[in-house]
């Protein structure tokens, strides 16, 4: 019988979503739809040293805004429930016993300062099985007793290891590099190596899509699952997102995370479809995909076996081009926050200047410092004007101003239409090229070298009466 897939996406609620997080999310996601099978979303809260209160709110709400749906979880409950690992705390327990009972696992008793002097030089440490052959009744003892203990796996020291991954291909472990590592630490709740077996396999989950930083650990789950007698799920491991040839984006170093990305103005469909493309490689040339289209062309087989470099840059230009297709409404929608926090706020037209940037623009924060030019008016140098590219000094550009004052005064309507009108009239006038006319009516207007807009734009935005007390005050300074 085939298995209908069921993927799961297991966070630790330890802060805001980092992007390799999201990422395995996304590809868990995007395999479990692609299959018609199931989603699922389990929450890892056992290391309490690093919960954070608020931050399984935080994954809901960056799964939302990403457009990931969940099929089961916390909130959505489902057959396989809690999702919430503190709150199967009693499963663990009863399945660690039942390891004990099958010689799998052994109770250990060793303190921290035994524990210390077990690092080599480097300060590795690795258990010596200290505990393993405790007497049954010294063991019964000290329970008895209420000595602290953790529950151990007691792995192979002979043989091989192996496992078939789909990105990877056939991996082998010597298992005398395994560690009889911790299953059930001194509070009484699973560590994660565990408990993720545990509830992977009473979720159903079929595909285990993670980090390849648990490639070498893999072993010791299969051991486990082999130990209950319980098919071990197939393995899709991802490699790491860069942030240079070195150095892996980590959330405990404070690399950007979702919401970062957010406030500076990406647009959620943007970041999703650039992270889809760190490390899966679609067939064909084409790299802007809606989430639809990304559940439709994602595949196993184009998942890479090298780490990729998280570009800004090249999702900068990826988000600009989903700016430039949104409806103007709701362009303006993501714009008005920002224009808000502006120097212009309260003062000009932002919809004049949303025409005017919204194919100016790779991310909305942008928009304070693209619209700044507009308020900050101050006297103009005259070297400004000295433009060889079209012919200009100061000179010739007073000209162009003095003639442009009475031609804008006798314009009714101002309108950016007539506006360009005025101004190609004005050239053919003064038998001088368009864009030179252009360019010093531009500099006129905004007292600045380089603006997102052409002097037809600015004046619309200015106004008739601000426009034509900047030309004069522009022809004083000249």
């Amino acid at each position: 019988m085939v298995l209908k897939v069921r993927t799961r996406f297991a966070p630790s609620p330890t802060g805001y979503m980092h992007l390799g997080n999201l990422r395995s999310a996304l590809y868990a996601y995007l395999f479990a739809r692609q299959n018609d099978g199931t989603f699922i979303l389990r929450i890892e809260d056992t290391d309490l040293e690093r919960y954070v209160p608020g931050a399984v709110e935080v994954i809901y709400d960056t799964l939302k805004a990403a457009g990931i749906t969940i099929d089961e979880g916390p909130n959505e409950g489902g057959a396989y429930g809690p999702y919430v690992q503190s709150e199967r705390k009693e499963i663990y327990l009863r399945h660690a016993r039942e390891l004990i009972e099958k010689g799998v696992a052994y109770y250990c008793f060793c303190g921290k300062e035994r524990l210390e002097k077990l690092r080599d030089e480097k300060g590795v440490s690795r258990y010596d099985k200290h505990c393993l052959h405790l007497p049954k009744e010294e063991i019964e003892k000290r329970l008895r007793r209420g000595d602290p203990y953790v529950i151990r796996q007691n792995m192979p020291t002979e043989g091989v290891s192996e496992f078939y991954d789909h990105v990877f291909g056939r991996i082998t472990i010597n298992n005398d590099e395994l560690e009889d590592h911790v299953l059930i630490k001194s509070d009484g709740l699973p560590t994660y190596n565990f408990a993720n077996v545990i509830d992977d396999h009473l979720m159903r989950i079929t595909h285990v899509i993670r980090g390849n930083e648990y490639l070498s650990s893999t072993p010791k789950y299969n051991l486990l699952y082999e130990a209950f007698g319980w098919k071990i799920p197939e393995y899709i491991h991802l490699t790491p997102i860069m942030k240079d040839e070195t150095r892996k984006l980590s959330k405990r170093h404070g690399d950007a995370h979702f919401d970062d990305f957010i406030r500076k103005g990406y647009l959620s469909e943007a970041i999703i479809n650039y992270i889809a493309l760190l490390g899966w490689s679609p067939k064909g040339t084409q790299e802007k995909f809606t989430l639809e289209e990304l559940i439709k062309n994602f595949s196993v087989s184009g998942l890479s076996r090298s780490p990729s470099i998280f570009d800004e840059k090249k999702m900068k230009w990826l988000n600009a081009e989903y700016i430039k297709e949104l409806p103007f409404e709701e362009f303006m929608e993501h714009a008005l926050p920002y224009f808000e926090a502006s120097k212009i706020k309260g003062r000009y037209d932002y919809r004049k200047f949303g025409k005017l940037l919204q194919s100016r623009i790779e991310i909305f924060s942008e928009i304070p410092e693209k619209v700044e030019f507009i308020v900050d008016y101050k006297p103009i140098p005259k070297e400004m004007y000295a433009l060889k590219k079209y012919k200009l000094d100061a000179g010739i550009a007073k000209g162009i101003i003095e003639a442009s004052i009475p031609a804008f005064s006798e314009l009714q309507a101002w309108e950016e239409e007539k506006l360009h009108g005025i101004i190609q009239n004005l050239a053919s006038v003064l038998e001088m090229k368009a864009a030179s006319v252009y360019t010093t009516l531009r500099i006129a207007l905004s007292a600045h070298a380089v603006t997102p807009g052409g002097a037809a734009e600015i004046a619309g935005i200015l106004g008739k009466e601000e426009s034509l007390e900047r030309l004069r005050k522009a022809l004083s300074w000249l």
